[in-house]
């Protein structure tokens, strides 16, 4: 059984950073591919970042190129997704997710998925 807890979500002003993070309990987390997503209040969930296991190649929603990072301490079973000059429209609730497979920005591909941690920015 695959576990996803994130952390590291607030409330923080236009212009602001934060880091979540998402601790994996799973077996050669490693192979993994994991996968930041986020839903806003009244839309539907998007892909926001997404990193593969092995090489770690990383893929990025248009909307958050150039101010979202995400990364992976493979030894602490963890992935991260740095965030800098937010905006009120990344106002979510935020979502880890993992998947054996290749890199993938469909959430339909991911088989595990996290409880979420709120990101709220203010104007």
């Amino acid at each position: 059984q695959v576990q996803l807890v994130e952390s590291g979500g607030g409330l923080v002003q236009t212009g602001g950073s934060l880091r979540l993070s998402c601790a994996a309990s799973v077996r050669a987390f490693s192979t993994y591919t994991m996968g930041w997503f986020r839903q806003a209040p009244g839309k539907e969930r998007e892909f926001v970042a997404a990193i593969s296991g092995g090489a770690g190649r990383t893929y990025y929603a248009d909307s958050v190129k150039g101010r979202f990072t995400i990364s992976r301490d493979n030894a602490k079973n963890t992935v991260y997704l740095q965030i800098a000059s937010l905006e009120p429209e990344d106002t979510a609730v935020y979502y880890c997710a993992a998947v054996q497979l290749r890199l993938t920005t469909n959430g339909r591909d991911y088989n595990y998925w996290g409880q979420g941690t709120q990101v709220t920015v203010s104007s």
